[in-house]
């Protein structure tokens, strides 16, 4: 088993190119719908999206599980749709681990090889290497039943990666998982993906796993792609309101902007708020939606000068996080959330009425479509 050279380097251009990608079932309604995306070479991109979204299912087509109906899959310049799923140099791990129960997880791992024809020599070599990698190599002789969720996971990552793949490709593999081990689950992937430099997609609907895992998100929605961005980019400039509203919590407020007045629009029965006009999609005129994340929102003190944009709110509901306090409640009849961080202050209790609000730099103007 070798390391990829490029590891910890600045990722290269272009190796996976999806071109108008088509994927329908039923020849009248699209799984995947024109879907283009480039991928670089050593990048670790998340395809998220909710159930039915297609992402999944485009994951099934560069690994050449399903066939395309229209557009394109070049790896390295070679267009896949001519090569058969066994021909392709890609590796897949599946939530379902999918080991063959009468194997050891060191058989497990040899199979790939033995399937490709790899010298007998170099097979168990290999391997072992690849245990080592995920850090089993003193549970190769046990079964699947004698392995934990997480060790059987580790076993399907390891057979993923032995015979040196082009392609790394995880169908929401931790999914099976309770959270701690979710949690150390990602950790060693990420540790992994630096080591050995290999291109991986994975997919999943787990927002956290996205934003801590990704060099970029790809969000899709309906088939198509709404978003390709960094994580930090995707969470605080999301390209729609879809994407505001899936990945992670927001307000969302429809808000009409005054030509007379740049830097400012108008929140119907909340009134005028003050924008920054290059931090987002502020169009002349019209209506926006306009996004403020929870954390956010402050309660406001006499220190904070006019510069906030300042509003009542009335606490109906408080959801305690430990290291954190979700306010939820209205603010002149609009649904308002506020999340606090640390020992939440004294006044703040189900049933009060605060001052808060927010700097106009911290929210994100979004044209609708």
């Amino acid at each position: 088993m070798s390391f990829d050279a490029s590891a910890g380097r600045a990722p290269t251009p272009v190796y996976l190119r999806l071109t108008d990608v088509v994927k329908t079932y039923d020849g009248r309604t699209n799984a995947v719908d024109g879907v283009s995306l480039d991928i670089r070479r050593g990048e670790f991109i998340t395809f998220l999206g909710p159930s039915g979204s297609g992402k999944t299912t485009t994951l099934m087509m560069i690994a050449g599980f399903e066939a395309l109906n229209g557009g394109s899959i070049e790896l390295d310049g070679k267009d896949l749709a001519r090569s058969r799923p066994y021909e392709r140099n890609i590796g897949v791990v599946f939530q379902n681990y999918a080991l063959f129960p009468h194997m050891t997880a060191l058989r497990n791992i040899e199979f790939p090889l033995r399937m490709r024809h790899f010298p007998k020599s170099d097979i168990k070599k290999r391997a072992e290497q690849a245990l080592a990698l995920v850090g089993l190599s003193r549970f190769a002789d046990r079964h699947p039943r004698e392995l934990s969720g997480g060790q059987q996971q580790r076993v399907a990552l390891a057979r993923g990666l032995v015979f040196d793949p082009d392609l790394l490709l995880l169908d929401e593999p931790l999914g099976a998982l309770d959270k701690n081990l979710r949690e150390q689950m990602q950790v060693e992937i990420k540790r992994i993906h630096r080591e050995i430099g290999i291109t991986t997609i994975y997919v999943t609907h787990d927002q956290t796993e996205a934003m801590t895992m990704s060099d970029r998100v790809a969000v899709f929605s309906g088939g198509k792609l709404a978003q390709v961005a960094p994580p930090l980019e995707v969470y605080n400039r999301p390209a729609n309101r879809f994407v505001g509203e899936f990945i992670g919590d927001s307000n969302f407020f429809e808000a009409d902007v005054d030509p007379k007045r740049p830097g400012w629009v108008d929140i119907p029965a909340i009134g005028p708020v003050r924008v920054a006009e290059d931090h987002g999609r502020l169009p002349s005129q019209g209506t926006i939606d306009l996004l403020v994340r929870p954390e956010r929102i402050k309660i406001l003190t006499a220190n904070d000068g006019d510069h906030m944009n300042a509003l009542d709110m009335t606490i109906d509901a408080l959801v305690h996080y430990g290291d954190s306090v979700l306010a939820i409640g209205t603010s002149r009849g609009r649904p308002l959330r506020m999340r606090v961080a640390g020992t939440p202050p004294a006044e703040l209790k189900e049933g009060a009425r605060l001052r808060v609000g927010w700097a106009p730099q911290d929210a994100h103007a979004v044209a609708r479509s």
